[in-house]
């Protein structure tokens, strides 16, 4: 491999397996060689490969799947509209499959400040399901949602390996139509970096959101843990014409 400059050795391997990628040789989703065969057929140690492979996964080119890099898919639009779009919908417009690996699925007494947010005592029963959310098989979330027992009866019966959360809400007469969300940046904790297949500290994005029924009521408070490199939110304003 050619060699130019006072450069890092490792930032000529990052080139190559960039050029790889954008010629098509190595496609999104593809496995790329292991590091002992780029290490023999580019002719650097195994430290170097490993660095390359390294900066391709902070700057979102390749993930990491256990001890396995794979091309990175492309980041996951969240479009600016007027009504509710789950995951599972945003995936299925684009052809993609969504999954779910249930992590919790269970039922508690709610917290205080759970019973304050839906409305009901402190220590009714409330349904809690937190999920790994993939795309095609690739890590894109982590979705914590909770909602009253009495909203979602069903809840803990209900597969959710490929259940639609909202939708089951919807089926249980309780749809989301109107929702209020935060989002912001942070660095992903240890867990939630071998869950998302990140590197510790890798910047991911926070939803916390609160969704009302028809009646105005909070049938569900979420907190999501994003991969930053496979979803973006889209927002668009409009300025007043009174504005000055």
């Amino acid at each position: 491999m050619p060699r130019s400059g006072p450069q890092p050795l490792f930032h000529g391997v990052t080139r190559h397996l960039t050029a790889k990628i954008e010629a098509g040789e190595y496609a999104a989703g593809d496995r790329l060689p292991t590091e002992r065969w780029l290490q023999q057929t580019l002719g650097v140690s195994r430290t170097t490969v490993r660095r390359a492979i390294e900066e391709l996964v902070e700057a979102g080119t390749l993930e990491l799947r256990g001890r396995a890099a794979y091309v990175a898919k492309p980041a996951l639009d969240a479009p600016q509209r007027d009504t509710i779009l789950s995951l599972t919908d945003m995936a299925r417009e684009r052809g993609l499959v969504p999954t779910a690996r249930v992590l919790m699925q269970q039922v508690r007494p709610a917290t205080l400040d759970e019973a304050d947010a839906f409305r009901i005592a402190p220590g009714a029963e409330l349904f809690e399901l937190r999920r790994l959310r993939l795309l095609d098989g690739a890590a894109i979330s982590i979705d914590h949602d909770r909602t009253p027992l009495k909203t979602l009866p069903q809840g803990p019966q209900l597969d959710f390996t490929h259940a639609s959360y909202f939708e089951s809400l919807a089926r249980a007469g309780s749809p989301p139509v109107h929702s209020r969300m935060q989002i912001e940046a942070r660095l992903a904790t240890s867990g939630e970096a071998e869950l998302l297949g990140l590197p510790p500290g890798a910047p991911v994005l926070v939803n916390t959101e609160q969704a009302s029924g028809p009646a105005g009521y909070p049938v569900s408070l979420g907190y999501s843990v994003f991969r930053s490199d496979r979803h973006r939110f889209l927002v668009q304003f409009t300025r007043s014409a009174k504005s000055r």
